[in-house]
Formats: C-alpha cells, structure tokens, sequence
C-alpha cells in the first residue's frame, strides 16, 4: 500500500445521548451483544456471546497456522498448531467484557461501537497456559514489554496496523493469561479468533488478542496504536490518559416478564417473581454483595456462587411486584469495597461504564 486515503487527523464528532451515526449503526450491525435473558445461564452460549473486532475477520487456516515468538528472546521458536494443543491443557470458565460496555449511557462520548449493557459474556476457554511458553522462549533480561499480535490489520483514525496489545513481564506473572484454541467444547469460531487467541482473565476483553500470529519481546515499551491510542481513560482531548485494565465491579438483571419490541420495557401480572442475574469484577476480586431496587428501596439478594475464579457470579431475589410502573436497578459490590456508582463515570470514549442496570417495569393488576 502506497497511500493512505484515510485522514490521519480526522476527527470523529462528538456524540450526545440517543443520537447514533449512519457509521455507528454500520458498525452495530458487524458488531452483537449478548442477549439479557442468557443471563440466566452460567455459561453463555457460544452463538450469543458479544462480539467486538475492529476489522474484518481473518480466516485462518488451522492446519498452517503458527505462533511465532521473536524479538528479544535468546531463544526464539515457532508452534504450529498440533504442537500447541500438545501443551498441557486447561479449561477455566472466563468472564470477559468489553470495555465500551455501557458507551450510550455516557454524554458527550465519542464516535465508537454503541454499545448498551449487552457487551459480555462467560465462556468456558480451552488452552494453556502462557507465561512457560514465554520462559521457554527465554525473554532477554532487559525486556519491557510482550506485544500480542493478531492477524487482523485495518485502519484506525487513518493509521494502519495489526490489532496488537501488550503485557509486562510483570503483569505475565500475576495474571493467569492463557493461550486459547478452544470455546465451550469446541474450537474457536472465526470471528471469536479462530484458530488462537489470548485470554487475560479479569482485564476487559481488549487485552484477549485474537488470531494471535506473534508474540515480540521488546526491550522498549511497545507503541502500538491499539495500546497507545486508545482503550485509555481521558477526562478530555489534551488528556494523555490512563491505561485501562481492570474489569470495573457491574451488575445485570435478567429482565422480568415479557418485552415492548422497540423500548424494550417490560409487561407482567402482579405477584411474586424470582429476579435474577449477574455480578462480577476485574482480578478476580469475589462479589459480596448485591442489591436490588425493589418499590424504591435497595434490597439484598441472595448470591448464588460463582464457577471459578474469573467467573461472574450469580444472584437472586423475590419480589412481590404490585400494579404500577417501576424501575428496577441492581448493584454490585466487591470484595474490596468497590460499589457500582448510580450515575455513569465520565471517560471522553465512554469506556468502562459500570453504573447501576435499570430496567421499566409494567406491572398490570392480577
């Protein structure tokens, strides 16, 4: 490619509340969320789990692929495939989310994918684990950086690259980052990273590279546009930014009864119902607590456990719903303290908002 038809300096307008671009709703449509009502299952489904690529998807041959490992390693190999699903193998259920999760409910924000409340999912993930294959590769003393390379390559704010992140040898350490070829009892589908991926437990899903093709030790901080560009928390345009990480404390319902095909509010009888739903928070922090606004007062459900340690964990509670409308809400709180906030936190791009679900209810008398 000899010329860049794309502005390196353009500028995505900002968006305001209930407003969506021509280019946002292209974008929604490449793009799924999960769907609330799988909420109910610990695992989701393989076909409803959220999707979020940001170029087009490669269709990777399983039989040619390799891993290679380069750059400052004194040591360097490749793997093929059949070598990879030789190593020692681990299945860990796995919450991921997107970091844009919950972008709509942030005004201004800028142009990006809208998501709603939908963009997460838990999957069982099959592979093993990194951190020896890195070791095996013998990284050079003074390095700073693995860059995690994936096959897909595109265009961003006019900038052409391969999607890429990277981790310190430090977060390689103390994160359970695995090597994945499997999703659910099956190999990965293609737009799920087909035929390898990276799962870092506990960061939000930006951090789990797909059709991962290179993994480069670098004795410098890696510059790439998806580690440096974007996925930073920016209070505004000067803001250099902060690194995005961790997976914020949030909540989910699953919502009661049955829907309006556009508003998505919901209709039912008076009585008693079970609501029920989803908690989880980043590093594998436990939930403590949640709860849940019933006729304009927080209750406290019943947690109902969690599968492993990266896993979100279930909750549940009656409510003896009476005739009106009403809002439902539920909030989460961690091991460490941290509660969902009301109101949405401010980021320029919308990441990361994790305030409280809230669902309309119509109650009809029984």
């Amino acid at each position: 490619m000899t010329t860049n038809p794309f502005a390196p300096d353009a500028k995505r307008p900002p968006v305001t509340e209930g407003v969506f671009s021509r280019e946002e709703v292209a974008l929604a449509n490449r793009n799924s969320g999960a769907l609330l009502e799988t909420l109910a299952l610990d695992i989701t489904p393989t076909g409803t789990h959220y999707l979020l690529n940001h170029f087009d998807v490669p269709i990777l041959s399983g039989a040619d692929h390799v891993l290679r490992f380069e750059g400052a390693f004194d040591a360097p190999y490749s793997l093929t495939m059949d070598e990879i699903r030789a190593l020692p193998e681990v299945t860990r259920p796995v919450t991921l989310e997107c970091a844009g999760n919950g972008r709509i409910g942030v005004s201004p924000r800028c142009f990006s994918m809208p998501w709603a409340y939908e963009a997460v999912g838990t999957s069982e993930w099959t592979g093993t684990p990194i951190a020896p294959l890195l070791e095996r590769a013998k990284p050079q003393a003074d390095v700073q950086d693995f860059a995690f390379l994936g096959a897909d390559y595109g265009f961003d704010k006019g900038e052409p690259h391969h999607f890429g992140r990277s981790l310190t040898p430090e977060q390689v350490a103390d994160l359970d980052v695995m090597l994945v070829w499997g999703m659910n009892g099956q190999p990965l589908l293609p737009q799920h990273g087909a035929p390898l991926r990276i799962i870092v437990p506990g960061w939000y899903g930006m951090a789990s590279v797909k059709w991962l093709s290179r993994i480069e030790a670098l004795t410098e901080r890696y510059q790439g546009f998806q580690q440096v560009q974007t996925y930073r928390f920016r209070a505004s345009e000067d803001d250099p930014g902060r690194p995005i990480t961790t997976i914020r404390v949030k909540s989910l319902m699953v919502p009661p009864g049955v829907p309006d095909w556009v508003t998505r509010q919901r209709w039912m009888q008076a009585g008693k119902v079970t609501l029920q739903g989803r908690a989880w928070s980043g590093g594998g922090v436990p939930i403590e607590r949640v709860e849940v606004l019933l006729n304009g007062a927080w209750k406290e459900a019943e947690l109902t456990g969690r599968a492993d340690t990266y896993a979100w964990t279930g909750w549940q509670i009656d409510w003896d719903a009476p005739p009106g409308v009403h809002e439902l809400a539920c909030r989460a709180t961690d091991a460490e303290g941290n509660t969902q906030p009301l109101d949405a936190p401010f980021d320029m791009a919308g990441f990361a908002n994790n305030a409280v679900h809230r669902i309309t209810v119509h109650v009809a008398a029984a």
